[in-house]
């Protein structure tokens, strides 16, 4: 799939491990946006963002990965109809409109798996980039943590709870 930013979009391979560490490792060790481990070492990132029920994805770009993304089930169970979904982008690639393809992907591919609506639950407010994007692709903010991410430059900041219905939901027959 080709989405804005003039990137392709595709499911991630093994081969494609090492540009989605180069992608990863800058933002999980600013500590700023994920509530990962500062220091976690590569297998182990590469382990979660891969781990089932997740399905990862890369946008590239002339022939290069430039972000990439992970879509699955928020919760087991009774909670397996809302997606939940994860995104990152290369520092260099950033502006480019990345971020809103993976979100717009990420949206299409979870209504096209059957679920129902996606849900972002811890999204960090000093994150104004991604809020922003996020409210721009439909999701509304309908709770606040307060203090719930110690930011490592503003100490105890509110995270937000993000949501948006997909549009095959409906109880109608």
């Amino acid at each position: 799939m080709t989405g804005t930013g003039g990137a392709d979009i595709r499911p991630a391979s093994p081969a494609d491990h090492d540009a989605i560490w180069d992608i990863l490792r800058p933002v999980y060790r600013a500590g700023e946006t994920y509530c990962i481990p500062r220091n976690i070492a590569r297998d182990d990132a590469l382990a979660d963002w891969f781990a089932p029920p997740f399905m990862a994805f890369v946008a590239e770009a002339g022939g290069r990965v430039l972000g990439t993304s992970h879509v699955g089930a928020n919760r087991p169970a009774g909670g397996a109809h809302v997606a939940n979904a994860s995104f990152a982008t290369h520092p260099a690639a950033r502006g480019r409109g990345l971020a809103r393809a993976l979100a717009t992907h990420a949206l299409t591919w979870a209504e096209g798996q059957g679920f129902r609506a996606m849900q972002f639950n811890f999204v960090v407010s000093t994150n104004l980039d991604a809020v922003h994007l996020w409210q721009t692709v439909g999701f509304g903010v309908v709770g606040r943590l307060p203090g719930a991410f110690l930011h490592p430059r503003h100490g105890p900041v509110d995270a937000l709870v993000m949501f948006q219905t997909l549009k095959g939901d409906s109880d109608e027959p």
